[in-house]
């Protein structure tokens, strides 16, 4: 699990994180997030790779909110937004590929572009799965490799470019890990083309044996 670059990439452009991501947060990120959050109904919420708290103004005050993320110096940027939005909300410096919580902890988890830059995707996603109750939803905003052919193809061959330069991978297919993982897929929008997609998935109410 190689997950201290990604800690030291992350600590570095905390201060400009949202800055750098100005444009595509005011141009669609955020009526994406305001889509996704009338899918939560859980009270016990965990969200991974919360990073600066972009999400914190779009959660209930009455949730009871957890956020996580690799990156100390995201999670300061984070709690200045809680504090400004009176959202009360428990920080913790973790990794997703190992959740620090007990089997079956909360009723939804929420990550929003988070497992293009997670090391081993399928294994953060089977933690996800395991703190999630029977019958919990997982919801993902998250992009992914094209289905069609060539821009598939265009998409693998930028993206070890793409991974120096931001830490995130263009060509993750993150529905198939979803699945993967054990979750069952209950809905998926494309948001932008096949490249950004929304999905509620679920842990069912009695869990497989093995899950991929």
């Amino acid at each position: 699990m190689k997950s201290k670059p990604e800690k030291i990439r992350y600590n570095r452009i905390a201060p400009i994180y949202d800055w750098l991501e100005w444009f595509p947060e005011t141009l669609a990120f955020r009526k994406w997030r305001q889509r996704l959050f009338q899918y939560l109904t859980g009270k016990r919420v965990l969200e991974v790779g919360l990073g600066t708290g972009k999400n914190i103004p779009y959660y209930p005050p009455d949730v009871q909110l957890v956020g996580i993320d690799i990156s100390r110096r995201m999670l300061s940027r984070a709690r200045e937004k809680a504090m400004a939005n009176f959202q009360p909300v428990g920080l913790l410096t973790m990794d997703a590929q190992r959740l620090a919580f007990p089997d079956q902890t909360f009723d939804h988890t929420i990550s929003t572009f988070v497992f293009c830059s997670v090391y081993e995707p399928v294994e953060g996603l089977r933690e996800l799965y395991r703190v999630l109750k029977p019958g919990g939803t997982a919801l993902f905003l998250e992009h992914v490799r094209p289905e069609s052919p060539l821009p598939g193809k265009v998409f693998d061959m930028l993206n070890p470019l793409i991974v120096r330069m931001m830490g995130a991978n263009i060509n993750r297919r993150t529905v198939e890990n979803i699945r993967k993982a054990g979750f069952e897929i209950e809905k998926e929008w494309n948001l932008w083309k096949d490249i950004v997609k929304f999905v509620v998935a679920r842990k069912p109410e009695t869990e497989r044996k093995s899950h991929g």
